[in-house]
């Protein structure tokens, strides 16, 4: 009998004082996003994932029903839970998803005394890590 083996493909060190969920799912949507992970590619099942990052099992089940719900993963019958293809959202449903996580960015933003061209030019400089400057 073959078993297939996934390793979670990317890092993750915790940072205290941040829910270890968000920081999971963060770093999984990022490897999505830079194309470290490709749609149709196998994601680590809910007990290698638990393994790999040193996080409890529940946890790791959290974040693969998250994304799975949020349709970064799907599950293949027979296949297990891969990377899903991505979909392509009209621009009305873009700034829906955007908003509230613009809001924190400008809240977090003037919170540490950045001007706008300070903001725009660090989201400039992560655009053009993800995925090649896509």
């Amino acid at each position: 009998m073959c078993h297939i083996s996934t390793v979670t493909p990317f890092k993750l060190t915790l940072a205290p004082g941040k829910s270890i969920f968000d920081q999971v799912v963060f770093a999984a949507t990022r490897s999505i996003l830079s194309g470290v992970l490709q749609a149709g590619q196998g994601f680590p099942s809910v007990r290698a994932l638990a393994a790999d990052l040193k996080i409890h099992p529940n946890t790791a089940h959290k974040v693969v029903q998250h994304l799975i719900q949020e349709r970064w993963l799907e599950v293949r019958p027979g296949i297990g839970t891969v990377v899903a293809e991505p979909p392509k959202a009209r621009a009305g449903d873009r700034q829906r998803l955007l908003k509230d996580e613009v809001e924190q960015l400008v809240v977090e933003a003037k919170r540490v005394g950045a001007d706008l061209d300070e903001v725009i030019d660090a989201i400039k400089a992560g655009w053009k890590g993800m995925r090649g400057g896509q």
